[in-house]
């Protein structure tokens, strides 16, 4: 069987994109695999679903790159939107579900502005922070450049440890640079460092914000390896965070076809 796929990317954050209204994709954990294998099937981080909704402009499933479907994640989510926009189900501006519930999308200029969910708790973990921005993530400051570091020995340490070990966690690292915040993030599902990730550049302007006492509107710009992303937000007395808005490119890379 023939499946036709589309191949999107986030500022590096790539996806296999697949119009599934019509329910005709086998949702079993080795052809997701498949898909997402760089050397045997198409190669991505994660295949996502484009399905109907019976009130809402589409339905959102995500599954990781290891097959499992999982938490929600900003920049797939905002490839999607595109993607639904090249398929004309969408015009400037769009609403549609996901895992973690209903979420809004527009159109600006060449950007994609995806509002995120309310996020309403946070924990320091040590000098680190938990927070659950659609998926989980524990934030690590660090006061060198990244660069300097080996971000994987530390984040193994992290999301292989007793508290995180059964569901697995994200492990993002910032650095306050000049002008951005300097992010790397390790994403469980991969299993390895990603170029970026939307729900964990949303963890780390949040809790940079915790960090610093900031309340009132905030934007924070966000310097990944694969480019910058903006989030802005809003953090009122009772410190919760709402109006929190993941902005930034979302490209069309090919498409095709490919034997299931």
């Amino acid at each position: 069987m023939k499946i036709k796929f589309y191949k999107y990317q986030g500022t590096g954050n790539d996806f296999v994109i697949i119009d599934n209204r019509n329910l005709h994709f086998d949702k079993n954990k080795e052809n997701v695999s498949f898909l997402c294998d760089r050397r045997f099937g198409i190669g991505a981080d994660g295949l996502i679903l484009l399905e109907n909704h019976p009130e809402l402009d589409f339905k959102m499933v995500y599954f990781n790159a290891d097959g499992r479907e999982s938490s929600m994640c900003g920049n797939g989510g905002r490839c999607l939107v595109q993607f639904a926009k090249h398929l004309n189900l969408i015009g400037t501006q769009t609403k549609f579900e996901a895992i973690d519930g209903i979420h809004e999308a527009l159109f600006n200029m060449d950007l994609v502005h995806l509002k995120m969910c309310d996020v309403t708790n946070f924990s320091w973990i040590g000098e680190n922070m938990f927070l659950n921005t659609g998926s989980p993530h524990v934030v690590v400051f660090k006061n060198e450049k990244l660069q300097d570091i080996n971000i994987l020995q530390e984040a193994h340490q992290i999301r292989y440890n007793q508290e995180f070990k059964a569901e697995g966690v994200n492990v993002n690292f910032v650095y306050e640079g000049a002008d951005a915040l300097v992010v790397r993030t390790y994403e469980r599902g991969v299993e390895d460092e990603t170029l970026s990730c939307g729900t964990g550049v949303t963890a780390v302007a949040l809790a940079m914000a915790i960090k610093n006492n900031e309340f009132g509107r905030i934007g924070k710009q966000l310097k990944t390896m694969g480019g910058l992303l903006e989030v802005v937000f809003n953090r009122n007395e009772e410190k919760i965070f709402n109006e929190i808005y993941l902005s930034g490119p979302a490209v069309k890379v090919f498409e095709g076809e490919i034997a299931l």
